[in-house]
């Protein structure tokens, strides 16, 4: 599917979908957990749905229904899976599972798309080895997927370098399963509000966990410990709030966002900190879990560390395009080993636009203020890739076409159209 974007300014209320990263993480504990789990307000984007294969390949009942979805988790625990789990686009999920693995007793493959399949997880694998795994790629010549895994794994002591959370979370998730004291020794942590969601699920669930509260330097699980079934909602995901945000920033707009979540769960809701800096006019009405964002105004560059929000930097490129001035963004190593390396994409399909970028292994200075002209660029199969092009496209001459644009459906089902509910104007063939 291509989308096109052309200039076109906001006005309206909307409300973005469930969080991503809080329904993967809903569905493969449920599935640990002994007994029936319920979740409301689920994303039931691809990503989330690669989770409920898992799920079911662990021996899950998972029903789906719109707005609830409910996991009886089987009697026995969880079951070797008869088949490959196919991960699809999901990085999170990819991770999670091949570590949760790595309690069984018998031999699981795991595997994903092309993109996953390029994904770096030789890390992992390691860390699981030294707790007792069987844990290997099926390319020797290869640092990523497909990969085997058999345990079970003993508990004890791996240490992590931090760059992936991803990591980090699995092996929490699994230690819970581990007979003894497993301690999770990190280096330098980033992306660390997902590492706090991670413990928070956990503990909703009934599991003890001791960390390092401030650095998140260390995670300390004693097992066995059963994960009990919840009833459960997910919040609004502010990784997709983004979108609608910046959109509404960057033209001449006037947009209310309804519905947030503002119980300090996630990360990437420093966004309205981080554009307010920039210049942006952003109300947050906590009484009403609202916002509201009036565009019309000049942005001006800034110093952003996205070393914990990785999933806001393409968003946040295009604001910077938007700006007056310098925007640095720092913090980017772990992004260029997303989906994409967003970094090295974002600036390429930019640069066609008419922006002028530069990167470094360690930061990536947008140049803004400059003249945007709509063209034909590429999303990379990328969600976020393509929703933030086509945010581009709306403050750019003339009309962008974004490829493939279909890939939004990873994380943001409906995009285009509820953004069309408040006049983005995008058409899609």
């Amino acid at each position: 599917m291509i989308a096109f974007a052309s200039k076109h300014n906001l006005s309206g209320k909307l409300s973005v979908p469930g969080s991503k990263s809080h329904t993967i993480r809903a569905v493969l504990i449920a599935a640990m957990a002994k007994g029936l789990s319920t979740i409301k307000n689920p994303l039931p984007s691809q990503d989330c749905l690669s989770a409920t294969r898992a799920a079911r390949a662990f021996g899950s009942d998972v029903k789906i229904e719109k707005g609830v979805w409910t996991i009886k988790s089987s009697p026995e625990g969880l079951k070797i899976p008869d088949d490959v789990i196919d991960c699809g686009n999901s990085g999170t999920t990819f991770y999670f599972a091949t570590a949760i693995s790595g309690t069984l007793s018998d031999y699981v493959v795991l595997t994903g798309d092309y993109q996953i399949r390029r994904r770096p997880v030789v890390k992992l694998l390691e860390a699981m080895r030294e707790l007792g795994a069987f844990a290997v790629t099926t390319r020797s010549d290869s640092d990523a997927a497909p990969v085997i895994v058999k345990g079970p794994m003993r508990a004890g002591t791996i240490v992590f370098d931090g760059k992936m959370s991803q990591y980090i979370s699995g092996m929490l998730l699994a230690s819970a399963r581990l007979e003894g004291k497993t301690r999770i020794e990190v280096q330098k942590a980033i992306e660390r509000p997902y590492l706090q969601m991670t413990v928070d699920w956990m503990c909703k669930h009934g599991i003890e966990v001791k960390y390092d509260e401030k650095n998140y330097s260390f995670f300390e699980v004693e097992g066995p410990q059963n994960y009990k079934p919840v009833d459960t909602a997910i919040p609004s995901d502010w990784e997709s709030v983004a979108f609608p945000l910046v959109a509404a920033l960057v033209t001449d707009s006037e947009l209310v966002i309804e519905d947030l979540d503002l119980s300090g769960s996630q990360g990437d809701a420093v966004i309205i900190d981080i554009l307010k800096e920039m210049g942006g006019n952003v109300t947050l009405n906590r009484s009403s879990n609202s916002l509201k964002a009036v565009g019309g105004t000049k942005l001006r560059g800034i110093t952003i560390d996205c070393s914990d929000i990785p999933d806001a930097l393409p968003i946040l490129s295009v604001a910077a395009c938007y700006a007056e001035g310098d925007t640095v963004l720092t913090g980017i190593e772990s992004i260029r080993v997303k989906e994409t390396d967003r970094v090295e994409v974002m600036k390429r399909e930019l640069s066609k636009m008419g922006a002028s970028i530069e990167d470094t292994d360690h930061q990536m200075i947008i140049h803004g203020g400059k003249k945007l002209t709509g063209a034909k660029v590429q999303s990379h199969d990328d969600h976020r890739v393509a929703m933030s092009l086509s945010v581009a496209g709306l403050f750019s001459e003339g009309v962008t076409e974004v490829s493939n644009a279909e890939c939004v459906s990873v994380s943001f089902p409906g995009f285009f159209e509820l953004m069309n509910s408040v006049g983005a104007g995008f058409q899609t063939k």
